[in-house]
């Protein structure tokens, strides 16, 4: 499992298990906060790209 995998897991099991969302939307919210979370425990500044191509 490589370095990505293994902070999605934690992040799933840490930051995000046993939580019900309304919607994507909420999901993506938590989903951000749990990213910011962890890098702020592990002294990491966390920036985000976007992605989405026009």
């Amino acid at each position: 499992m490589n370095k990505v995998e293994l902070e999605s897991q934690h992040l799933k099991k840490d930051e995000l298990a046993g939580q019900m969302f309304e919607s994507e939307q909420e999901l993506a919210c938590h989903v951000i906060w749990g990213l910011e979370s962890r890098g702020e425990q592990g002294g990491h500044q966390v920036e985000f790209v976007n992605l989405k191509s026009a």
